[in-house]
């Protein structure tokens, strides 16, 4: 089985013999490939959708998988037991969701020992919820597919000490690896960024203001962690 690279990505970070609950599965790519490279030794797959469900299930009988593979219909962690799995994939969500999911069952969450995310937007707000909850980011990665960056967070329980404000945005891990797409990223940051600015270069509301403020602040630290990159 190929799978894209930022599904690749997500799979190489799961630990050998792991048993893992992949939410919001989509097609079943991932529990897939991790039973067929004997990667995990289990794998429940989960999904708020029932005709997404029924194809997964579909999928995993051609397979031949029945027995490793384990489709559940249910909305986040509600459908896993605590200890039932120790590695947890959440994909393709935005981060807030992701949190949200962490959140509301605690209970299951703290008896996981892997966590890997990948946050589709606010990767920020996620980091800073982790780090304000006791994970700790072991690794990071950084993947472009069809012009878009995708972030992936590999987190344990544990502390993750941040410097600098700018980091729950630009991770740290990335920075001191010196990943290859992180410059090229951050460039794709700052013009974005650049283009609101002049967007509301004109406007002379109070809101406004503090975004035009707000922004040259952004770009400023974008720049630094550019100059540390290059350093």
């Amino acid at each position: 089985m190929k799978l894209s690279e930022r599904l690749l990505t997500i799979a190489n970070l799961v630990p050998k013999n792991s048993i893992v609950a992949d939410i919001g599965t989509d097609h079943g790519y991932i529990p897939a490939y991790l039973i067929e490279n004997k990667i995990s030794k289990k794998v429940i797959g989960t999904d708020i959708s029932k005709g997404s469900l029924d194809k997964i299930i579909e999928y995993v009988k051609e397979l031949g998988f029945e027995d490793k593979i384990d489709s559940r219909l249910g909305d986040g962690l509600e459908v896993i037991k605590p200890y039932e799995v120790d590695t947890i994939i959440i994909a393709g969500m935005g981060g807030l969701l992701i949190r949200d999911i962490l959140e509301k069952h605690k209970e299951i969450s703290n008896s996981m020992i892997d966590f890997i995310f990948q946050p589709m937007v606010a990767a920020k707000e996620l980091r800073q919820y982790l780090i304000e909850n006791n994970f700790e980011i072991i690794k990071e990665e950084l993947v472009k597919e069809e012009n878009k960056y995708y972030e992936i967070i590999y987190a344990k329980k544990g502390k993750t000490f941040i410097e600098k404000e700018i980091y729950y945005e630009i991770s740290p891990n990335l920075i001191q690896n010196k990943h290859p797409l992180l410059e090229e990223f951050i460039e794709n940051k700052m013009i974005a960024a650049k283009k609101i600015l002049k967007e509301i270069e004109g406007i002379h509301t109070e809101k406004s203001k503090e975004r035009y403020l707000s922004l040259e602040k952004t770009i400023k630290e974008y720049e630094e962690v550019l100059e540390e990159i290059e350093g």
